[in-house]
């Protein structure tokens, strides 16, 4: 579980800050007691399966959904309590697309600025340069339900971003576009953030975590690491162990019956093999292991990916020990 943290200048001044965060849906306990900080100016992901609580956390920091206990501060504001100040200061997209089929980009971005209610001048001038900067004008009289897959993305960002609001909550954004349309939107993410723009990401693509300053990967609803993806990728609890071998499965048949592997992953004809970090000289375990087994396999010391870090976290003793982790920190606050 992440510490507070301090911003660079020493300030609090945080874009979002969440104390004990708690969602239930009757007997579901969907998010469990979350506590983040996150800065302004940033792209924060939430890496995450479905149903670890990534969109629920989310739709509570846009106001979307009241938590069943603890708080939540954004842009300065109570989300509870200052819902309508809010209501301009963000964007939100949702994984559905969420505008009109029947009309077109053109408008489907004019009923947009009539909900953000914005003065005709500024919602032509809007609308002018979210056409431009999303690649829209040559687009402008097609129906959008006509448009493909990742010219409706375009369309629902230029519509969420419209307003210029200062943060942007994305619920997996790509999960149904091309890689093409995923680079080119992560293009526009990186565009916004360097204006000033906090983007909040959720996905479970491993490419696109590694794409943000910061990110929570949560599973069952609890924060089970957070921070800079090379800084979780280089502090791993775990041994990564590269091996190659042409009888691959059989390799990692035999592997499983190590009582220091805590994970196998398979990579085409290599495996990633998460080792106990106490385990003495991991690679050469590995390889006697195989040889013994009369399997011929190349073993070597490597570096963890972060679906590495994914799986090490997500481990069920790695969760059990962050949810643990999270309570004692939540109780230090409350004693405090």
């Amino acid at each position: 579980m992440a510490e507070v943290r301090e911003s660079p200048n020493g300030s609090r001044d945080f874009a979002i800050q969440a104390r004990d965060l708690t969602r239930r849906f009757g007997p579901v306990l969907a998010v469990d007691h979350v506590s983040l900080d996150i800065e302004r100016a940033h792209i924060y992901g939430f890496l995450g399966p479905n149903g670890s609580g990534k969109s629920t956390t989310i739709r509570m920091f846009c106001g979307l959904l009241r938590p069943t206990s603890g708080t939540v501060r954004v842009l300065g504001h109570d989300v509870l309590h200052d819902a309508e100040a809010l209501r301009t200061k963000i964007g939100y997209m949702t994984q559905k697309f969420s505008l009109w089929d029947d009309l077109t980009v053109l408008e489907n971005l004019r009923f947009m600025a009539q909900a953000y209610t914005l003065e005709k001048h500024r919602a032509r001038q809007r609308i002018a340069t979210v056409m431009e900067e999303f690649h829209l004008r040559e687009l402008t009289g097609r129906l959008a339900g006509a448009m493909s897959g990742g010219q409706r993305q375009r369309l629902a960002l230029a519509a969420a971003t419209l307003h210029e609001p200062e943060m942007l909550m994305l619920d997996e954004p790509t999960s149904a576009v091309d890689p093409q349309s995923r680079r080119d939107f992560w293009e526009s993410l990186f565009a916004l953030a360097n204006r000033g723009t906090t983007i909040l990401v959720s996905t479970h693509y491993m490419d696109e975590a590694e794409r943000c300053h910061r990110l929570a990967i949560l599973s069952l609803g609890r924060v089970v690491a957070e921070g800079a993806p090379e800084k979780l990728m280089s502090e791993l609890p775990l041994q990564v162990i590269e091996v190659q071998a042409r009888e691959v499965d059989r390799a990692r048949g035999e592997l499983h019956g190590l009582p220091q592997v805590k994970s196998l992953a398979q990579l085409g004809l290599r495996l990633h093999v998460l080792v106990d970090r106490d385990t003495p000289d991991a690679p050469a375990l590995v390889q006697d292991r195989l040889s013994k087994a009369g399997i011929d396999a190349r073993v070597e010391a490597t570096r963890a990916n972060l679906e590495d870090v994914f799986v090490a976290a997500t481990l069920p003793t790695a969760a059990a020990e962050a949810s643990d982790a999270a309570r004692n920190t939540a109780s230090g606050r409350s004693a405090a």
